[in-house]
């Protein structure tokens, strides 16, 4: 029996920045072009970050059940060490994909049914990121699936439950966040490069290979510094001061960039996170004080 403790680090809280940050940066682009629907905001965040907490625990069981976690660094895993059943850990899964459906639910009859059939989308790309007998993440698409998702479905779809129209800058702010949510996937598989490689598990980080992912991780960072510079652009100068996400991030890079492996690529977890959480925040109060 796994104690609250375990379930709470099982749920992968340095993760959750990841599922603030497109809310914060759609709402942002809400407040600037028409104005921010607050109780919408909360529920978009309730969504979003119940879908992050389901994926999370969703993982842990697909990986737990196929032994690709027997071996590896890094947060602990509920069913890999053996804290928590499977079934325990897939119940918990659902139970989050239940949050996130109740709140999904409220959102589309107060804004557009069609949201319904995103809402569903969501949760299998969430369920088969790892589920299933053919895991997109086992085919090297999990960076793919988590910019659509937690970029430009997030951001895009935060703004549009509080304008309902499409704006640019909006999706300007849906690349620099999605950018940097694969950049915290891109640290977490260069990570698991020898365990996943021992597992078949087929990564992006196992294809690219060490250096080329190390590069990748640089183009992300410098990615979501270009987008801030593009909703400047559409929206408020501003929203440059967006670009002190990179204080934080900087870290991130020198750690990756200076070749640092396993357990020494844990603290990028966190501090790529943060970059992101900073970046949502920054942005979104520059366009709020600058409408």
């Amino acid at each position: 029996m796994a104690s609250p403790a375990e379930w709470l680090a099982g749920s992968r809280p340095r993760t959750l920045p990841a599922a603030v940050s497109p809310v914060l940066a759609g709402t942002g682009v809400a407040a600037y072009v028409d104005s921010a629907v607050w109780w919408k905001t909360l529920l978009a965040l309730v969504v979003s970050l119940a879908l992050q907490v389901a994926v999370n625990y969703a993982n842990d069981y697909s990986d737990g059940i196929r032994g690709t976690d027997d071996v590896r660094v890094g947060p602990m895993r509920l069913v890999g060490s053996g804290a928590a059943t499977p079934g325990a850990v897939k119940r918990a899964a659902f139970l989050a994909f239940g949050v996130a459906g109740l709140a999904g639910l409220v959102l589309a009859a107060t804004t557009a049914w069609w949201l319904v059939a995103v809402g569903l989308v969501c949760v299998v790309a969430a369920w088969f990121y790892t589920g299933g007998k053919r895991p997109y993440g086992y085919m090297a698409l999990g960076e793919v699936m988590v910019f659509v998702f937690f970029g430009l479905v997030a951001v895009l779809g935060t703004t549009y439950v509080q304008t309902e129209t499409f704006e640019w800058p909006a999706l300007y702010a849906a690349v620099g966040i999605g950018a940097l949510a694969c950049a915290i996937l891109v640290v977490n598989n260069l990570r698991d490069i020898p365990s996943d490689t021992v597992a078949g598990k087929r990564t992006l980080a196992v294809v690219l290979g060490d250096g080329r992912t190390r590069a990748l991780y640089l183009l992300l960072v410098l990615a979501a510094a270009a987008a801030v510079v593009a909703v400047a652009v559409s929206t408020t100068w501003w929203a440059l001061v967006g670009l002190a996400f990179l204080l934080v991030a900087v870290r991130g890079v020198r750690t990756v960039l200076g070749g640092a492996t396993g357990s020494g690529l844990v603290p990028v977890l966190q501090q790529t996170g943060v970059a992101e959480l900073l970046w949502a925040a920054l942005v979104t109060a520059a366009l709020v004080v600058g409408r």
